[in-house]
Protein backbone atom coordinates (compact mmCIF):
# COMPACT_ATOMS: atom_id res chain seq x y z
CA UNK A 1 0.00 0.00 0.00
CA UNK A 2 1.37 3.57 -1.04
CA UNK A 3 1.29 5.92 1.32
CA UNK A 4 0.15 9.54 0.82
CA UNK A 5 3.34 11.80 0.20
CA UNK A 6 2.43 13.93 3.00
CA UNK A 7 2.94 11.25 5.21
CA UNK A 8 6.25 9.65 3.63
CA UNK A 9 7.85 12.82 3.73
CA UNK A 10 6.96 13.73 7.47
CA UNK A 11 8.07 9.15 8.64
CA UNK A 12 11.60 10.50 6.89
CA UNK A 13 12.85 12.33 9.44
CA UNK A 14 12.36 9.96 12.36
CA UNK A 15 14.27 7.24 10.06
CA UNK A 16 17.21 9.09 9.18
CA UNK A 17 17.24 10.31 13.00
CA UNK A 18 17.27 6.15 14.03
CA UNK A 19 19.38 5.23 11.01
CA UNK A 20 21.95 8.00 12.10
CA UNK A 21 22.13 7.58 15.51
CA UNK A 22 22.61 3.38 15.01
CA UNK A 23 25.74 4.69 12.96
CA UNK A 24 27.04 7.65 14.54
CA UNK A 25 26.07 7.12 17.99
CA UNK A 26 26.55 3.53 18.23
CA UNK A 27 28.92 1.94 15.54
CA UNK A 28 31.40 4.52 15.00
CA UNK A 29 31.84 5.07 18.23
CA UNK A 30 32.51 1.57 19.27
CA UNK A 31 34.38 0.97 16.01
CA UNK A 32 36.73 3.91 17.51
CA UNK A 33 37.13 1.67 20.97
CA UNK A 34 37.70 -1.25 19.12
CA UNK A 35 41.06 0.93 17.34
CA UNK A 36 42.04 2.25 20.37
CA UNK A 37 42.60 -1.47 21.93
CA UNK A 38 44.80 -2.68 18.75
CA UNK A 39 48.49 -3.92 20.46
CA UNK A 40 50.60 -0.27 19.89
CA UNK A 41 47.82 1.57 20.35
CA UNK A 42 46.20 1.00 23.80
CA UNK A 43 48.68 2.82 25.52
CA UNK A 44 48.23 6.16 24.19
CA UNK A 45 44.48 5.85 24.21
CA UNK A 46 44.79 5.38 27.37
CA UNK A 47 46.63 8.04 28.25
CA UNK A 48 50.18 7.01 28.02
CA UNK A 49 50.10 6.60 31.72
CA UNK A 50 53.34 6.35 33.80
CA UNK A 51 53.33 4.12 36.77
CA UNK A 52 56.00 3.71 39.46
CA UNK A 53 55.78 1.13 42.51
CA UNK A 54 52.39 0.67 41.18
CA UNK A 55 51.06 4.00 41.11
CA UNK A 56 50.30 6.08 38.21
CA UNK A 57 52.97 9.05 38.26
CA UNK A 58 52.22 10.72 35.25
CA UNK A 59 51.80 10.90 31.50
CA UNK A 60 54.20 10.49 28.90
CA UNK A 61 51.92 13.49 26.88
CA UNK A 62 51.44 15.87 29.26
CA UNK A 63 53.40 17.88 31.09
CA UNK A 64 53.96 18.41 34.71
CA UNK A 65 55.72 20.46 37.41
CA UNK A 66 58.32 19.57 39.75
CA UNK A 67 58.65 21.47 42.59
CA UNK A 68 57.70 22.10 46.18
CA UNK A 69 54.72 23.25 48.08
CA UNK A 70 55.55 26.61 47.44
CA UNK A 71 55.39 26.67 43.87
CA UNK A 72 59.55 26.10 43.99
CA UNK A 73 61.63 24.03 42.06
CA UNK A 74 62.96 20.63 42.87
CA UNK A 75 66.76 21.23 42.30
CA UNK A 76 67.35 17.62 42.24
CA UNK A 77 64.72 17.36 39.13
CA UNK A 78 64.91 18.65 35.44
CA UNK A 79 62.05 21.31 35.32
CA UNK A 80 59.52 21.69 32.23
CA UNK A 81 58.77 24.28 30.50
CA UNK A 82 56.39 27.13 31.70
CA UNK A 83 52.39 26.04 30.98
CA UNK A 84 49.05 28.64 30.54
CA UNK A 85 46.87 25.75 30.75
CA UNK A 86 45.10 26.33 34.13
CA UNK A 87 46.91 26.09 36.73
CA UNK A 88 49.39 24.18 34.39
CA UNK A 89 49.19 21.29 32.32
CA UNK A 90 45.34 21.10 33.14
CA UNK A 91 43.90 18.99 30.07
CA UNK A 92 40.71 20.31 30.78
CA UNK A 93 42.17 23.84 30.31
CA UNK A 94 44.68 23.25 27.79
CA UNK A 95 45.04 27.27 26.54
CA UNK A 96 48.14 29.22 25.32
CA UNK A 97 48.44 32.98 27.14
CA UNK A 98 47.31 34.76 23.63
CA UNK A 99 50.10 37.25 24.20
CA UNK A 100 51.72 38.01 21.14
CA UNK A 101 54.91 40.22 20.45
CA UNK A 102 53.59 43.34 20.59
CA UNK A 103 52.13 42.54 24.52
CA UNK A 104 55.16 44.81 25.90
CA UNK A 105 53.14 46.91 28.21
CA UNK A 106 51.86 45.25 31.85
CA UNK A 107 48.59 45.92 32.94
CA UNK A 108 47.05 46.07 35.92
CA UNK A 109 45.65 42.36 36.32
CA UNK A 110 48.06 40.94 33.84
CA UNK A 111 51.39 40.91 33.34
CA UNK A 112 53.05 41.43 29.36
CA UNK A 113 54.17 38.30 27.30
CA UNK A 114 57.82 40.43 27.37
CA UNK A 115 57.77 40.91 31.83
CA UNK A 116 56.34 37.02 32.04
CA UNK A 117 59.42 36.33 29.94
CA UNK A 118 62.06 38.26 31.35
CA UNK A 119 60.55 36.73 35.06
CA UNK A 120 61.12 33.53 33.76
CA UNK A 121 64.47 33.97 32.24
CA UNK A 122 65.76 35.84 35.84
CA UNK A 123 64.53 33.26 37.65
CA UNK A 124 65.72 30.38 36.00
CA UNK A 125 69.41 32.31 35.71
CA UNK A 126 69.33 32.53 39.76
CA UNK A 127 68.38 28.75 40.03
CA UNK A 128 71.03 27.28 37.13
CA UNK A 129 73.30 30.08 37.90
CA UNK A 130 73.60 31.48 34.80
CA UNK A 131 73.38 34.76 33.23
CA UNK A 132 69.54 35.38 33.08
CA UNK A 133 69.87 38.50 31.39
CA UNK A 134 67.65 38.92 27.64
CA UNK A 135 67.22 41.85 25.74
CA UNK A 136 64.28 44.48 26.52
CA UNK A 137 64.43 42.94 30.21
CA UNK A 138 65.42 45.19 33.36
CA UNK A 139 67.84 43.49 35.51
CA UNK A 140 64.47 43.51 38.13
CA UNK A 141 63.01 40.80 35.45
CA UNK A 142 60.34 43.12 33.46
CA UNK A 143 60.12 44.43 30.46
CA UNK A 144 62.26 47.67 29.50
CA UNK A 145 59.83 49.76 28.42
CA UNK A 146 59.02 53.73 28.14
CA UNK A 147 56.22 56.03 27.39
CA UNK A 148 58.25 58.66 25.46
CA UNK A 149 56.53 62.14 24.93
CA UNK A 150 57.72 64.64 21.88
CA UNK A 151 57.31 68.24 21.87
CA UNK A 152 54.81 67.31 18.46
CA UNK A 153 53.16 64.55 19.74
CA UNK A 154 55.42 61.61 18.39
CA UNK A 155 57.94 63.55 16.55
CA UNK A 156 60.28 66.52 18.05
CA UNK A 157 62.43 66.73 20.94
CA UNK A 158 61.83 64.54 24.04
CA UNK A 159 60.02 66.33 27.17
CA UNK A 160 58.84 63.24 29.34
CA UNK A 161 60.11 59.35 29.80
CA UNK A 162 58.41 57.34 32.07
CA UNK A 163 59.34 53.65 32.59
CA UNK A 164 55.88 51.91 31.80
CA UNK A 165 56.13 48.72 33.88
CA UNK A 166 57.53 49.80 36.87
CA UNK A 167 55.23 51.36 39.58
CA UNK A 168 56.50 53.66 41.78
CA UNK A 169 58.09 54.15 44.04
CA UNK A 170 60.39 51.97 41.80
CA UNK A 171 63.73 53.29 40.51
CA UNK A 172 63.39 53.08 36.87
CA UNK A 173 66.10 50.73 35.16
CA UNK A 174 67.78 53.61 33.45
CA UNK A 175 68.34 57.15 35.03
CA UNK A 176 67.64 59.45 31.65
CA UNK A 177 66.49 58.90 28.10
CA UNK A 178 68.10 61.50 25.68
CA UNK A 179 68.30 63.68 28.16
CA UNK A 180 65.33 63.76 30.06
CA UNK A 181 65.17 61.54 33.23
CA UNK A 182 63.27 58.73 33.27
CA UNK A 183 60.06 58.32 35.75
CA UNK A 184 58.48 55.54 37.56
CA UNK A 185 54.94 54.85 36.47
CA UNK A 186 52.23 55.94 38.89
CA UNK A 187 49.36 53.74 39.03
CA UNK A 188 46.25 55.13 37.52
CA UNK A 189 47.73 57.67 35.33
CA UNK A 190 47.58 57.67 31.75
CA UNK A 191 50.34 57.70 28.96
CA UNK A 192 48.21 56.30 26.42
CA UNK A 193 50.06 59.54 24.36
CA UNK A 194 53.54 59.07 25.16
CA UNK A 195 55.06 56.19 22.21
CA UNK A 196 55.69 52.91 23.64
CA UNK A 197 59.74 52.58 23.27
CA UNK A 198 61.18 49.34 24.18
CA UNK A 199 64.80 49.77 25.52
CA UNK A 200 67.87 46.83 24.24
CA UNK A 201 69.88 46.80 27.19
CA UNK A 202 73.01 45.04 27.31
CA UNK A 203 72.39 41.82 27.52
CA UNK A 204 73.87 39.46 24.66
CA UNK A 205 72.51 38.83 21.21
CA UNK A 206 71.78 35.07 22.58
CA UNK A 207 70.51 34.75 25.73
CA UNK A 208 72.04 32.10 28.32
CA UNK A 209 68.16 30.52 28.97
CA UNK A 210 66.81 28.91 25.76
CA UNK A 211 63.43 30.34 24.43
CA UNK A 212 61.03 27.31 25.30
CA UNK A 213 62.26 27.59 29.21
CA UNK A 214 60.93 30.87 29.31
CA UNK A 215 57.72 30.31 26.97
CA UNK A 216 54.63 28.50 27.04
CA UNK A 217 53.48 25.98 24.05
CA UNK A 218 50.33 26.41 22.59
CA UNK A 219 48.70 23.82 24.29
CA UNK A 220 50.01 24.49 27.88
CA UNK A 221 50.52 20.77 28.20
CA UNK A 222 53.90 19.94 25.79
CA UNK A 223 55.93 17.17 28.07
CA UNK A 224 59.10 17.95 26.49
CA UNK A 225 62.18 20.26 26.32
CA UNK A 226 64.68 21.16 24.39
CA UNK A 227 67.72 19.70 24.66
CA UNK A 228 69.29 22.92 24.82
CA UNK A 229 66.99 23.59 28.54
CA UNK A 230 67.83 19.85 29.23
CA UNK A 231 71.85 20.60 29.28
CA UNK A 232 71.30 23.95 31.13
CA UNK A 233 70.28 22.00 34.31
CA UNK A 234 72.27 19.60 34.67
CA UNK A 235 75.10 20.92 36.79
CA UNK A 236 72.31 21.36 39.13
CA UNK A 237 70.42 17.97 38.81
CA UNK A 238 74.20 16.96 39.15
CA UNK A 239 75.09 18.53 42.37
CA UNK A 240 71.43 18.06 44.18
CA UNK A 241 71.91 13.95 43.89
CA UNK A 242 75.50 13.65 44.36
CA UNK A 243 75.96 12.43 40.94
CA UNK A 244 78.55 13.59 38.38
CA UNK A 245 78.00 15.88 34.82
CA UNK A 246 79.03 13.33 32.91
CA UNK A 247 76.21 10.89 34.86
CA UNK A 248 73.26 13.26 34.42
CA UNK A 249 74.46 13.54 30.57
CA UNK A 250 74.29 9.99 29.91
CA UNK A 251 70.85 10.14 31.28
CA UNK A 252 69.16 13.50 29.12
CA UNK A 253 71.33 11.31 25.97
CA UNK A 254 69.33 8.66 26.78
CA UNK A 255 66.02 10.20 27.12
CA UNK A 256 66.39 12.85 23.86
CA UNK A 257 64.49 11.55 21.09
CA UNK A 258 64.65 12.79 17.37
CA UNK A 259 63.01 14.61 14.91
CA UNK A 260 59.54 13.53 13.91
CA UNK A 261 59.42 11.20 10.75
CA UNK A 262 63.27 12.64 10.89
CA UNK A 263 62.95 15.68 9.66
CA UNK A 264 59.84 17.56 10.90
CA UNK A 265 61.06 19.71 14.91
CA UNK A 266 63.81 19.22 16.89
CA UNK A 267 65.00 16.78 19.19
CA UNK A 268 63.48 17.00 22.52
CA UNK A 269 63.70 15.55 26.04
CA UNK A 270 60.77 13.66 27.81
CA UNK A 271 61.05 15.35 31.43
CA UNK A 272 59.00 12.93 33.25
CA UNK A 273 60.51 10.05 31.59
CA UNK A 274 64.12 11.50 32.29
CA UNK A 275 63.41 12.03 36.08
CA UNK A 276 62.09 8.78 36.62
CA UNK A 277 65.39 7.44 35.56
CA UNK A 278 67.27 9.63 38.07
CA UNK A 279 65.04 8.32 40.43
CA UNK A 280 66.18 4.81 39.47
CA UNK A 281 69.33 5.94 39.46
Amino acid sequence: MRLPSWLAQHLAGPRVLVVMTVVLGLAYPLLMVAVARIPGLSGKADGSIVSQDGRPVGSRLIGQSFTDADGNPLKQYFQSRPSAAGNGYDPTATSASNLGPESVVDKPDKPSLLTLVCGRSKAIGELEGVDGSRPYCTAGGVGAVLAVFHQNGSTGPVTRAVSLNEACPATPFIQSYQGVTVECAKPGEDYAMGVVTPIRGTAPDKPAIPADAVTASGSGLDPHISVAYARLQVNRVAAARHLTAADVNRLVDEHTTGRALGFMGEPAVNVLELNRALDRT
